[in-house]
């Protein structure tokens, strides 16, 4: 039996981190829309495509930041999964929601898999599926 690739609502404005991201990720067996702000985010949720976890940066720039973004997401979807990321705040500078992880910038690769696996509740081997993955991006132009 072929399940379908898990997948992940990345939320990175710096791109070549995205794409670095991106392509991490896929190689690890999991599908990856990339939005470059949270507006671009909540537009893919809203549309009803399929997102399994949200990993978010807090500094997204201008705009909304990924704290008031992971707390807009639960409203919509309250079981989602939520890990938070950033380079220049920590755990204690801003309220996780329930269950959120939190890893510190610069992070390993290997550690964003096994971070969104545990998350996800799922087999430490993220390769799970036999279906190719996929990534996309979904930010405005």
């Amino acid at each position: 039996m072929t399940t379908e690739p898990k997948t992940v609502l990345l939320v990175e404005d710096e791109p070549l981190l995205a794409e670095l991201m991106t392509e991490a990720l896929t190689d690890k067996g999991f599908a990856v829309v990339a939005a470059r702000n949270a507006n671009d985010a909540l537009r893919h949720l809203m549309s009803g495509e399929k997102c399994d976890i949200l990993f978010t940066d807090i500094d997204l720039g201008e705009g909304m930041d990924g704290a008031t973004l992971a707390r807009l997401v639960r409203e919509m979807q309250p079981d989602l999964p939520v890990v938070y990321t950033s380079g220049r705040c920590s755990m204690s500078e801003f309220q996780m929601v329930p269950g959120a992880a939190f890893l510190p910038k610069p992070y390993s690769l290997n550690g964003v898999g096994a971070t969104l696996v545990q998350k996800l509740g799922q087999n430490p081997d993220p390769c799970y599926s036999a279906m190719p993955p996929r990534a996309r991006n979904c930010s405005s132009q």
